[in-house]
């Protein structure tokens, strides 16, 4: 549900992924050097395809801190917006449990 030019702009992005950023972000911020080697950033594609119905989708999270050819700062603004467009009433899904969804 994007605009063209926000998918054209975003379709070969790689986003870097933390665990630290994500909590730091929170404020817990003293590491390990053990816990630091763990819970090093993991690099993810921003835009994947389904292999069989081939739609597009944004791998976004929490933990998404970084686009790897941006700026800091460029990174995580395009980061917030797709964020925030991702999450918008009519994107997403509330499940509403009844006995034997399970």
């Amino acid at each position: 549900a994007l605009d063209d030019d926000t998918k054209a702009e975003i379709e070969d992005l790689v986003c870097e992924h933390s665990l630290m950023y994500s909590r730091g972000s929170l404020g817990f911020t003293e590491y390990t050097d053990d816990e630091k080697q763990m819970f090093k950033p993991v690099l993810q594609r921003l835009v994947r395809t389904h292999p069989v119905h081939r739609r597009k989708s944004l791998y976004l999270s929490s933990h998404a801190g970084k686009i790897v050819s941006m700026s800091v700062p460029e990174g995580r603004l395009l980061l917030r917006d797709l964020n925030e467009h991702a999450t918008q009433g009519e994107f997403v899904y509330v499940h509403k449990w009844k006995l034997h969804d399970l």
